[in-house]
């Protein structure tokens, strides 16, 4: 049986692989349509991508100074100074892929002795303290979410949504064997087998 926080590595891994998935059918829309308002909580999948984006700048800050012994990011509101750090969809790709990679590194170290170990994150009236596990599973969580609402607003484009609600079922390998190889992933590498 794996352990928990191998499971949190291969949270890692989809999470990269459905933001892969999802870019690449948005970078197929043209800008108007990447910057049209639609129905979602943020009215645009432009906006709803950065949104994203900026969040997990955010907590995967605080994940990687915790075990490094740094301090919280006094200016962790760098990461929100701008809605929309990024005017393009392949600029917001490239970043996601980036911040997807650190995430990816960040599980490779993590031991399940060590997921109660709490993170602190500088707010404005007092810190916030939560546990890696709990971190871990609201980043993945509001990932889940908002790619939810782009795939919808994807529905109202003329290009096909992807198909993001798998995880990595064995018998179903090789329907990803192209996309893993463009994100330079393996079967072995995530299962560790």
């Amino acid at each position: 049986m794996q352990p928990l926080s191998h499971h949190f590595l291969t949270m890692a891994y989809n999470n990269a692989w459905a933001n892969h998935r999802l870019y690449k059918v948005c970078a197929q829309l043209s800008h108007d349509d990447f910057v049209a308002t639609r129905v979602s909580f943020f009215p645009t999948i432009k906006m709803t991508l950065n949104h994203n984006l900026t969040v997990d700048w955010f907590y995967v800050d605080a994940l990687e100074r915790e075990p490094r012994g740094d301090p919280p990011n006094a200016d962790c509101y760098v990461f929100f100074k701008e809605d929309e750090p990024f005017d393009t969809c392949a600029e917001l790709q490239r970043e996601q892929l980036a911040v997807d990679r650190r995430l990816i590194e960040y599980c490779k170290q993590l031991r399940d002795e060590d997921l109660t170990r709490y993170v602190t994150i500088a707010r404005p009236n007092k810190p916030q303290r939560d546990t890696r596990t709990r971190l871990l599973a609201h980043l993945f969580q509001h990932q889940i979410h908002h790619r939810g609402q782009v795939h919808a607003m994807l529905a109202g484009t003329h290009v096909k949504p992807p198909q993001l609600d798998e995880f990595f079922c064995e018998g179903e390998a090789s329907l990803r064997t192209q996309e893993f190889a463009e994100l330079g992933f393996s079967e072995k590498e995530i299962w560790q087998t």
